[in-house]
């Protein structure tokens, strides 16, 4: 029997064996993790440098690009690598920082989403106490509490994870170190203790969405209340991508989670991982911005100001000015 201590690396899951569909499966992880950098780089510096964005709305979602940023960059750069140099290989100290900082990320994402939720409810539902409940010192404290809350359960798993024995070889059905595909390793009386911890936060996240629902019921029954056609609009465009986002990272993440093992299969597990570690931090930026009109009016902004510096240096480097 073999445990922790006797493994020095994982192997990754393989996407293909033929060279070229490996070069395939590197050149379309690059294309998504260069548009989750771009998408969540430009809301970033949007909601950064217009200062009509500085609310506690896009400051949340400034925090979610953060998170987003973070996130893509644990999983997809290690895959890309290990597809261009047609290697498996991690170490074990990088399949646990990986483990840490997914689960960090994963778990401070799905708390800063039931913020916003709560957010929206205040927005539409208790207007003029908007500004008294979500100051902006509030704010830092929720956002502080859900990077924190991200922070301890992921410390919490991680440690608990890599302390059991593993007596089942070290290979890994899954392009990143996922924690169920680490579980399939260890011996089965020893992983009780991780499966139980995933439980508690099953749990807790089940809660989380559970608030979530009820705070959009409350905010629709408020929303179809109002008169005017232009509020219901601007209401909705502003909590539907919300709810989006909500129900895509969601579904994939407890489906991924929490499917049992009777049903579980390499190519069905690797699909549910891309939607819910790649595909969300690639599409949130997209979804947020198509139905939000402060939004692209910031962009807007964002794509004149460079025009206009780029057309000032030309103008600078001109032979006139020489």
């Amino acid at each position: 029997m073999s445990n922790s201590s006797s493994i020095t690396q994982f192997l990754l899951l393989a996407f293909a064996d033929r060279r070229e569909l490996q070069l395939l499966h590197f050149w379309l992880f690059l294309g998504i993790y260069l548009a989750a950098l771009l998408g969540n780089g430009l809301i970033i510096t949007a909601i950064a440098c217009d200062h009509h964005l500085h609310t506690p709305m896009y400051f949340f979602l400034l925090n979610l690009s953060l998170l987003d940023l973070g996130s893509v960059s644990t999983t997809v750069p290690k895959a890309m690598v290990n597809a261009l140099w047609d290697t498996r290989a991690i170490s074990y100290q990088g399949c646990a920082s990986q483990v840490f900082f997914f689960f960090v990320l994963m778990s401070a994402e799905f708390s800063l989403l039931t913020v916003m939720a709560y957010d929206r409810y205040v927005a539409i539902c208790q207007p003029l106490h908007y500004g008294t409940l979500l100051g902006s010192r509030a704010c830092v404290h929720m956002a502080a509490a859900a990077w924190g809350s991200g922070f301890l359960n992921a410390l919490l798993h991680t440690a608990n994870t890599f302390s059991i024995p593993f007596c089942k070889g070290n290979a890994l059905d899954q392009f990143f170190c996922e924690m169920p595909q680490i579980l399939k390793l260890s011996c089965s009386h020893a992983s009780l203790r991780d499966v139980g911890l995933i439980v508690v936060s099953a749990c807790l996240f089940f809660l989380c969405f559970v608030f979530i629902v009820l705070s959009y019921v409350q905010i629709f029954r408020a929303v179809l209340r109002i008169p005017s056609e232009q509020g219901r609009h601007k209401a909705f465009s502003t909590c539907l991508p919300h709810l989006a986002v909500v129900s895509l990272f969601l579904s994939t993440a407890m489906f991924a989670y929490l499917k049992p093992s009777s049903i579980s299969s390499p190519p069905q597990d690797l699909v549910m991982a891309v939607l819910y570690s790649v595909v969300p931090p690639a599409v949130n930026p997209l979804i947020y911005s198509m139905r939000n009109q402060e939004l692209k009016d910031a962009l807007k902004k964002l794509k004149k100001l460079r025009s206009c510096r780029f057309e000032l240096q030309r103008v600078k480097n001109s032979p006139v000015f020489q």
